[in-house]
This record gives C-alpha cells, structure tokens and sequence, in this order.
C-alpha cells in the first residue's frame, strides 16, 4: 500500500517540469486556438461548402439534386451575370484610386498646420458613419430635383443628369460613393504608417538632397510598404464583396445595370428570383476565385520586389 503513493509521487515531477520546459511555446497557441478555431469554422468550412452546394440544384430547404457543373454552364450564358462581372471590374479597377488619395490626405494631416485637428476630424468622419447612412447622402446628392450634384452642374451651365438612373452614370456613381469611406479608412492606415518612419532616414535623405516626391518615393513609400499592403487587401476586398451602396442607393437598377456579383447573388439566393442556392453559390465561387488570383498577384508582386531590394 506504500508503494502506489510513491509511484504517483515520482511521476508528478516530470509532468510538472514537462510543462515547465514547453510553458513559452504553448502559451501563444493556446491564446490563438480560440480565435483559429472561429476562423476555420466561419471562414474556412464555408468557402469549401460553397463549393459544395454549387454542384446542386437546392432551394434551401427541400431536397438536393447534383447537377454537377451545370450551374457553371449556365453561368456562362448568362448575361446578367456578365453584367455583374463587368460592374465588379469596374469596381476594382476605381475603387484603387482610395489608396492614393488616402496616402495625399495622409501627408496632408501629417503636416503642422493650424486647426490641423478639425481637419482629422472632418476626413476621418466618412470612415466611422454607417454604408446605410452613406448610400442615403449620396442618394439626396445626385437626386435630379433638388440634389447638390445638379445643383452644381447648374453653376457651370450644364443640364441636370439623373446618375442614379441613368445606365451609362449609375455604376460611376456608386463607385464615387464608396470611396468616400474607403479613402478615409486608406488614410488612417497611412496616417498610422507615417508615425513609424524612421526620422534618421528622412535627415540623411535631406542630407543627400533629396525633397519632394524624390524623398516620397525613395524613402517614404519603402517604409510605408505594410500599410500598403493592407490598403491593397482591404480594397480590393471591398470592391468584390460591395453590396449595401447598390442595394440602398439603386437596389442593383435601372435595368439591373447597377448590379455586382454580390447583389446578383443575393438574389438569384434569397430574392424574387427564387432561392437557388446552388446557383447562388457558384456565382460566390467565382467571386471568390477573382478575389485570391488578384490578392495572389499582389502577394507576388510584393515578395518579388521585396528580393529585389
């Protein structure tokens, strides 16, 4: 009976020092599992279950029938689907200039200048208000009666212009729409960007003459390489998945000229169209698709430069 103590006794050494030993390493992974965890359920399993249920013909309750890649195949006779992808390039190609204007309205605040706080607070205003609430002010904005956009075309002698329901305008429109907030979000990223400059750099820069945009592109904008890496991500994620500007401001008209994959989705899913998950899911595959091949293109373009220097 003595012995089953001591047995118990000499074995809780090493399983204390075997925590001890593997504290460090297993502490971080233990404090990521909970967040690893959510992202593999909520992220990670539905992309590949899209995957899925593109393969069939489901309206969401009742029964699924595969089809296989038929889905596909009807995709690539639809014309409201080429629609779509066009809006979205469109989308990602404008929605770009975010980055740019972010990183001037950035250097602009990063300046000493007189009431520079109200002018922090006036551009980093778009980015903390609702898309809802947008899509509303830039609806009354370009209304044909009494909208400021008119209002102002008037200044210069030009005729009112319905934006929002006119098929050639109604895309530009919206696009402008988003940006407002998407650049103030740019901005904020380089404004955090610009506090991390090594000051060291910029006096042996002046040192050796350089000023302007010779100083901007040869010391700034390396340092300010991860805020622009997650501006890219970030925007180019926001144009593909757009979606609450259409809907409040056109609700994807005139025509369904206004539409993006998204929206199309959406309703092919969950509107008038009929629930057609299956078809619904495809046209997210493809979005999704889009999306990697033009963050995978960025990714290698920032790792080939990166070798380079």
């Amino acid at each position: 009976m003595t012995s089953m103590p001591l047995a118990s006794s000499s074995r809780l050494p090493s399983r204390a020092s075997w925590w001890h030993r593997n504290q460090q390493s297993l502490t971080p992974w233990l404090m990521l599992a909970p967040g690893v965890i959510f992202f593999l359920v909520y992220v990670i399993f539905p992309i590949f279950q899209s995957f899925h249920i593109s393969l069939f013909e489901w309206d969401g309750l009742g029964p699924k029938e595969f089809v296989g890649l038929y889905n596909y195949e009807e995709l690539y006779w639809d014309d409201a689907f080429y629609v779509s992808l066009r809006n979205n390039i469109l989308w990602l190609l404008l929605y770009m200039l975010a980055i740019p204007a972010g990183l001037a309205i950035a250097l602009f605040l990063n300046q000493t200048v007189t009431g520079i706080r109200l002018y922090k607070s006036l551009f980093f205003f778009p980015f903390v208000i609702s898309q809802v609430v947008v899509g509303l002010v830039f609806s009354w904005f370009y209304d044909p009666t009494f909208g400021m956009f008119n209002v102002m075309l008037g200044w210069i002698g030009l005729d009112p212009v319905n934006v929002l329901g006119d098929e050639r305008f109604v895309t530009y429109g919206i696009i402008v729409a988003g940006l407002w907030p998407q650049t103030a979000y740019c901005m904020i990223l380089y404004l955090t960007g610009l506090n991390a400059v090594d000051p060291e750099q910029i006096e042996a820069g002046r040192l050796d003459g350089a000023k302007g945009l010779k100083m901007l592109w040869h010391i700034i904008l390396p340092q300010l390489r991860p805020a622009t890496f997650i501006a890219f991500v970030v925007t180019i994620i926001g144009a593909l998945r757009s979606f609450d500007l259409i809907s409040i401001m056109t609700n994807g008209g005139p025509f369904g000229e206004s539409r993006v994959l998204a929206f199309y989705m959406f309703e092919v899913a969950l509107s008038e169209y009929g629930f057609r998950m299956g078809y619904g899911a495809a046209i997210a595959v493809v979005l999704f698709l889009i999306m990697m091949i033009y963050i995978a293109f960025f990714l290698w373009k920032m790792a080939r430069d990166e070798r380079g220097h």
